[in-house]
């Protein structure tokens, strides 16, 4: 019997535990790194002598730097609004088109979820040439309402690829039998569908939030002010003045910018893990 235990303790050491720790730490390892460097002094940071993975003498320097003598406030907020706006209205696109390409039968609805998928396939990089003409159209360069714009470009097409598979696990008796009772069409996916829906909305919008408060490329581009900047694209940018780097307040920019996202994956993981590994009716 004890044999038989020993035996199973160390497969689940080699097969489970052992892995899950390597991956745990190689992980976290740069967020780690990221908060002992915060708190480090400048010629702690810049010493080779000091430990990389310690803090002797801690500091707050930076973090007041960066929240006092900068515009970091502006940024989060600016990140804030075009990442909520654009995953919204993403949302909201990708929820009413993957049902139609889903649940509607009419021609070429085949074609249509396979033009959506290649469309997110396609570079941002490729994307924001033909896009800055649009921006400069709609007068909106240096403004980040031009991110809201153009965010969508990328977001939609993920959206409702995902959308698109959730919903067709979901059986469409409980939509017939709404609009035999005297539903539309609209009515059923927003009272049946959807509710039906949510892990894999919730999963969805989470994705579109990260890609929008993690996105640097058209933020770069459209983007010029700092009051304007995003955090992903002002805190390298106003830091990185020539070959001087100034690490510490850097790094309490990634470390603060990365907040929102952990909060939101934290909150809503019940929802996220549901919406991957799930449909909307088990049983």
């Amino acid at each position: 019997m004890r044999k038989k235990r020993l035996r199973r303790f160390v497969k689940r050491l080699f097969t489970l535990y052992l892995p899950l720790a390597f991956f745990i730490f190689f992980l976290l390892s740069p967020f780690y790194w990221m908060l002992v460097a915060s708190f480090k002094e400048n010629k702690e940071l810049y010493n080779l002598n000091f430990s990389r993975l310690w803090v002797y003498k801690p500091t707050l320097g930076h973090y007041a730097r960066l929240l006092f003598d900068s515009e970091f406030l502006k940024w989060a907020r600016n990140s804030f609004a075009v990442a909520t706006l654009s995953t919204v209205f993403s949302l909201l696109v990708g929820i009413l088109a993957g049902y139609a390409i889903a649940r509607l039968r009419f021609k070429g609805a085949t074609a249509i979820g396979t033009g959506v998928f290649i469309t997110y396939l396609v570079p941002p990089t490729l994307l924001f040439i033909p896009l800055a003409a649009v921006v400069h159209q709609l007068h909106l360069y240096d403004n980040w309402l031009a991110l809201v714009v153009t965010y969508p470009t990328f977001l939609v097409p993920f959206c409702t690829w995902l959308l698109m598979g959730y919903f067709r696990t979901i059986p469409p008796d409980m939509e017939e039998c709404a609009m035999i009772d005297g539903c539309s069409r609209f009515q059923a996916l927003w009272r049946i569908t959807v509710p039906l829906a949510l892990p894999g909305i919730v999963s969805a919008g989470i994705f579109a939030f990260t890609m929008s408060w993690n996105e640097f490329i058209y933020g770069l581009t459209f983007l010029q002010s700092s009051n304007q900047r995003t955090i992903p694209v002002a805190v390298p940018t106003e830091f990185i003045l020539s070959d001087a780097f100034f690490w510490g307040p850097m790094m309490v920019g990634a470390l603060l910018g990365s907040v929102p996202i952990a909060l939101a994956y934290a909150f809503f993981a019940k929802y996220y893990v549901a919406g991957l590994t799930s449909g909307a009716i088990k049983g």
